[in-house]
């Protein structure tokens, strides 16, 4: 007997539905963290100049990284919308909107007035687009992942649900090398009109991505459940009831891979500014951006692999552990006011300490989930975790190099924090290697009669049930299993 994806995996059509959707989802992919890079960006660089008043610039470099913010704050409220949409009606009608929401929103900041001319009205529009941007983005990576996991064959699901990945990787480049050449410029025309380019440039990016999403098929799992009439009517009341465990640990599991991604990325060019003072170099600092990107291109897909082949909790907490280590030295290296050093930390902090988390958890987040709240329950844990750890790494991050006189150590701490929750939360999920996408019940349960055999939350249920092996081959269980089986 086969299941319902394996099925699927042996259609004709298949790999090109396959190529299809790994194409989907990487430009959506892309936009968004051009998008949201840029922005970050611009916010340590451009925004705290043009929107802001300049009578106390350090403020102003708080209030620009409170826009950002505000951004990540949308994101769980786009979450909830969209995704109950994804798990009602399907991810694919759900991708073509949110790709035009979040496009959208960010060609437009590319046409605001600064505060130089409007005042204070220019703070509130960034903010207002900025919230848009952040509403449709709330569920545009959690569907992009959903729809590789249920579209990748079993064995390879870690590989091929990190492809898409790719597309943020170069989305991030993308953004990183468009940033440096507009630093390029003498600084009036790159306050003035420079920096609105990438932005309006978006544009391009949303009319490739909704073409090619308009062609996508729906995924095998959403297809199947329509088939066995078990589409979620109220998808939000089962995530709260049964499967709001694994939306704790997923929160837990994205502390350091995105709070470390956005310290590294804007908050890191931002302190060395304020270390180094006049003699830093906008410019030459993104390049650590762009070369951790670049790394990523590889690191991604390859811990992706690694997952298939040992496991997805061993490599996530590989990368958590990395990051631990590596956060103290990072700050530190950066007081040195070198800026070949500065490139390096940034670039090995995105490529190898966030990227070895990322690889893993594109297959490993939605196979903590339910096929019936699939798509709520992945936004919720990745956008709820952006808010608590993305959005206040830079509003937090930047007070603190204003309260401290850019101390090191204090975020250093920080960054060590975060990958220490991490790091504890790859202990409170089991292993999903090779889970059966169309089951209808949670990887992580919420008490010892609801697991059966699997894997109940610990306090209810012994620790060592969260220890199991990898196992060899998908399991054959059929969608309605009322418990996991204790090698998934």
């Amino acid at each position: 007997m086969t299941t319902p994806t394996t099925a699927a995996e042996q259609d004709p059509e298949y790999a090109a539905n396959l190529k299809r959707a790994t194409l989907a989802s990487s430009i959506g992919s892309a936009l968004e963290y051009f998008d949201f890079a840029l922005y970050g960006l611009s916010t340590a660089l451009i925004f705290n100049v043009l929107f802001f008043p300049q009578g106390d610039p350090a403020m102003a470099t708080v209030a620009a990284f409170a826009t950002f913010g505000v951004g990540f704050a949308a994101r769980p409220f786009g979450g909830l919308f969209f995704g109950r949409l994804g798990d009602k009606v399907g991810r694919k009608a759900v991708l073509v909107i949110t790709i035009m929401l979040m496009g959208g929103a960010s060609t437009l900041i590319g046409l605001l007035p600064t505060y130089e001319t409007i005042g204070m009205w220019a703070p509130i529009m960034l903010v207002i687009l900025r919230l848009l941007q952040g509403f449709g983005a709330g569920a545009e990576q959690a569907g992009s992942t959903v729809l590789m996991a249920e579209y990748a064959p079993v064995k390879r699901r870690g590989f091929f649900s990190a492809l898409p990945f790719i597309g943020i990787q170069a989305g991030t480049l993308l953004a990183a090398l468009v940033f440096t050449l507009i630093s390029l410029l003498p600084e009036q025309a790159m306050l003035s009109w420079g920096w609105r380019v990438p932005f309006l440039a978006s544009f391009l990016l949303i009319l490739l991505a909704v073409a090619i999403r308009m062609k996508l098929q729906e995924t095998p799992t959403f297809v199947e459940l329509e088939k066995q009439e078990q589409v979620a009517d109220k998808p939000v009341r089962e995530l709260f009831k049964h499967g709001f465990p694994g939306v704790l640990v997923g929160i837990g599991l994205r502390m350091a891979e995105n709070g470390g991604s956005y310290m590294f990325q804007a908050l890191a060019l931002s302190f060395f500014v304020s270390v180094t003072g006049p003699g830093a170099d906008k410019g030459v600092l993104t390049w650590g951006v762009t070369i951790g990107s670049l790394i990523g291109v590889f690191s991604v897909p390859f811990t992706g692999h690694l997952s298939d082949r040992y496991g997805r909790r061993i490599v996530y907490r590989l990368g958590a552990l990395f990051l631990l280590a590596y956060s103290l030295p990072a700050w530190w290296l950066l007081t040195l006011h070198n800026h070949g050093i500065a490139v390096a930390v940034i670039a090995v902090g995105i490529g190898l300490g966030v990227n070895s988390m990322l690889g893993p958890q594109c297959a490993m987040i939605p196979e903590m989930f339910g096929a019936r709240h699939r798509y709520l329950g992945v936004a919720m844990a990745r956008e709820i975790s952006a808010v608590l750890a993305g959005g206040v790494a830079g509003v937090l991050g930047a007070y603190l190099i204003k309260v401290t006189d850019g101390n090191w150590l204090v975020l250093g701490l920080y960054m060590a924090t975060l990958a220490t929750i991490t790091a504890a939360s790859t202990f409170l999920v089991p292993e999903t290697v090779g889970r059966d996408l169309t089951r209808t019940d949670d990887a992580v349960k919420v008490s010892d009669s609801e697991a059966g055999e699997g894997y109940a939350v610990p306090g209810t249920a012994a620790l060592s049930t969260l220890d199991f092996p990898v196992p060899a081959a998908p399991s054959a269980t059929p969608a309605a299993a009322p418990a996991a089986p204790a090698a998934h």
